[in-house]
């Protein structure tokens, strides 16, 4: 590879962790609005993994990844806010993070704080962002809730159950397995393994039979109908992730007999579609970091080259915490 290439992650088609290839290319040029981007460090989302298998079906070939960190190289036309050699970053919009090189619309890219590394901005952007709108927007947590928080050890769990204890809440936490239950204590008030077959029992009894106002839920078909029974009456199930893959199709009249309860299914791009939604979601994370309200843990780091391997680890529950691919 010469200084003039950029090496990037590329499928041709969908399917498993062999269909990334590495790839190499000329670098390319800003266009009017754009900034050329050098990427400094890639995170490693769930998502990735659904975009790479089909589950969320792309035009391909296709680039893979939604986050980066990075330093501003080259301005386009009418790039009015930004400035060779910023530091900024970027998540959720269009796929194809898994590169040296990115031409990125000024409009989507943030300024990092000097206080942020690279690593945690590219590696917890996404999931910090989802859970401020999670937390904040979709359903306002408030002091003295209980709520219930599933894969409580992943990139998004770590932060969403921190976060909501920050706002006074109180936190059941979820896993999948006994050997990430020690990991997840440090901040859950309760810790439940979803692989045991009385978790459900365990938060009612929690919650002295009243359930939870809401359920925060990235696992998907392996918890979704059983957190059902953990709502209160008018309670909300927010199911914002596919882990362990996709909830099946249910009878709405569950919810009516389980209490009136509310489903929604969000995504990021819907609570960031304008510029000042984006700004807002990301400096308020930005600023639960700087504040200590937050501490992400990045359990893994791999070169570029190695995201075959970090889908592999993702897939397999391997890994604890945020994920961040070295360019």
């Amino acid at each position: 590879m010469t200084a003039t290439q950029a090496t990037y992650i590329c499928i041709e088609q969908h399917g498993d962790e062999q269909q990334m290839q590495l790839q190499f290319g000329p670098i390319p040029s800003p266009g009017c609005g754009e900034v050329l981007l050098r990427q400094t460090a890639i995170g490693v989302n769930f998502i990735d993994t659904y975009h790479r298998s089909g589950l969320y079906p792309l035009a391909l070939p296709s680039g893979l990844g939604m986050e980066a960190c990075g330093l501003v190289e080259t301005l386009g036309a009418g790039v009015n806010d930004l400035k060779i050699g910023d530091r900024v970053a970027y998540a959720g919009g269009t796929v194809g993070a898994y590169t040296t090189h990115r031409i990125m619309p000024e409009s989507k890219l943030v300024l990092v704080p000097d206080s942020i590394p690279d690593n945690m901005a590219a590696a917890t952007l996404l999931r910090g962002m989802t859970a401020q709108y999670l937390l904040k927007q979709t359903f306002p947590v408030a002091a003295g809730q209980t709520i219930l928080v599933h894969a409580a050890a992943g990139g998004v769990g770590q932060i969403l159950c921190q976060w909501a204890q920050s706002l006074g809440a109180k936190v059941i936490g979820t896993v999948g397995g006994s050997s990430k239950m020690a990991l997840a204590q440090q901040w859950c008030d309760w810790v439940l393994d979803y692989n045991n077959t009385d978790w459900v029992a365990q938060v009612r009894e929690i919650t002295q039979q009243q359930g939870v106002p809401v359920v925060y839920d990235g696992v998907g078909a392996a918890t979704f109908l059983p957190s059902l029974d953990c709502l209160a009456p008018r309670g909300l199930m927010v199911s914002f992730g596919n882990a362990s893959g996709a909830v099946d199709a249910f009878n709405l009249g569950l919810l009516a007999s389980k209490g009136s309860l509310f489903v929604t299914r969000p995504t990021l791009g819907h609570y960031t579609s304008n510029r000042a939604a984006l700004l807002a979601c990301a400096n308020d994370y930005f600023a639960a970091l700087e504040a200590g309200l937050v501490k992400p843990e990045i359990g893994q780091r791999y070169a570029l080259s190695e995201a075959a391997q970090a889908h592999r680890d993702l897939a397999a529950r391997k890994t604890t915490g945020a994920t961040v691919l070295i360019p």
